[in-house]
Parts: structure tokens; C-alpha cells; sequence
């Protein structure tokens, strides 16, 4: 039950990373992360990898959107 939560929470912050790639729209990160986080949370207490992976490949995603626009220093 926590891994589909943790997949239905990748799967929201997947879309507003995708969002968040289009120039000009790179806020909708600073969103994305804590959902993703708390998707990563759920992953890692569940007894599957797969929402656990899934999460940290949207953080890393998006952790590195925000530091090409100049969001994270």
C-alpha cells in the first residue's frame, strides 16, 4: 500500500517536474519537491524499490532544474 502511494506521489511530481522544464516556469519546481520527498519517505517504507527509485530520479531531476536556473546555489 505505502509503495502505490509513493508511485501515485512520483507520479504528480513527475508531471510538475515536466512543468517545471519549460523555460520561464522553472518555479513549479520549488512544488514538486516536497511532494517527491514525501514520495521518497512512503518508498523508503515500503517493502518495494520501485516508488523509492522513481522518486529519487524526480529529486535529482528536478534539484538540478533548479540549480541551472539559478533556484538552489
Amino acid at each position: 500500500m505505502l509503495n502505490i502511494l509513493s508511485i501515485l506521489a512520483g507520479l504528480v511530481a513527475a508531471v510538475l517536474a515536466f512543468v517545471g522544464l519549460i523555460p520561464l516556469l522553472g518555479w513549479v519546481n520549488w512544488f514538486m519537491l516536497p511532494i517527491a520527498f514525501v514520495g521518497l519517505i512512503l518508498g523508503f517504507l515500503s517493502d518495494s524499490n520501485f516508488g523509492r527509485n522513481l522518486n529519487i530520479i524526480i529529486l535529482i531531476v528536478g534539484g538540478l532544474r533548479l540549480m541551472l536556473g539559478g533556484g538552489i546555489i
